[in-house]
């Protein structure tokens, strides 16, 4: 009976991580879709949506859910922020965005590892950090690319660095929110 209690509970974990992973997947590409008017440039909400995942799930539901995401924009279903207009599937994937969506496991496993606390400049600092691998690695992989003879920082990073700023001040304030729920 005890064998059979514990599967269960078992099971149910496993069902219940599987629904938050799918959701938070569907979370990642509602969050590509959205654009916000932004100076310089519109902005996504979706490195806010990868923080709080981790955030919120931690590092191995985090994980799961950004590679869940980057599985279903490889396979071709209109997931990223330029889907379906700029291309699908593998070939969109391989573009000038794939080194920031592969930060995005980064960032997520960063955000989903650390302990938060009430010191709100510590978690500024902290998503800052994890929000940091999204733009090395885009960075690094539009400059393998296009070239490093092109502005890299000012074509990559440098548009999108207040809009960032702005998201990573709202996940630091929802941190206390979200680690009372």
């Amino acid at each position: 009976m005890y064998m059979e209690l514990v599967k269960n509970l078992t099971q149910s974990r496993i069902i219940k991580n599987l629904f938050i992973v799918l959701i938070g997947s569907l979370a990642l590409a509602i969050s590509s879709k959205i654009k916000i008017p932004f100076y310089p440039v519109p902005m996504t909400m979706q490195t806010l949506i990868v923080l709080l995942i981790g955030i919120f799930f931690g590092w191995k539901i985090g994980v799961s859910t950004v590679i869940l995401y980057l599985f279903e924009g490889v396979i071709g279903l209109p997931v990223f922020s330029g889907t379906p207009e700029k291309g699908v599937g593998l070939l969109y994937f391989t573009g000038p965005t794939m080194g920031y969506l592969i930060g995005f496991v980064v960032a997520v496993f960063i955000a989903g590892k650390f302990r938060y606390t009430n010191n709100i400049v510590y978690n500024f600092f902290k998503l800052i950090f994890a929000t940091s691998f999204i733009y090395i690695l885009g960075m690094l992989w539009l400059g393998l690319l296009i070239g490093w003879d092109k502005p890299i920082f000012k074509l990559g990073a440098q548009p999108f660095l207040l809009a960032e700023l702005f998201k990573i001040t709202i996940a630091t304030i929802l941190i206390k929110q979200i680690k009372r729920f």
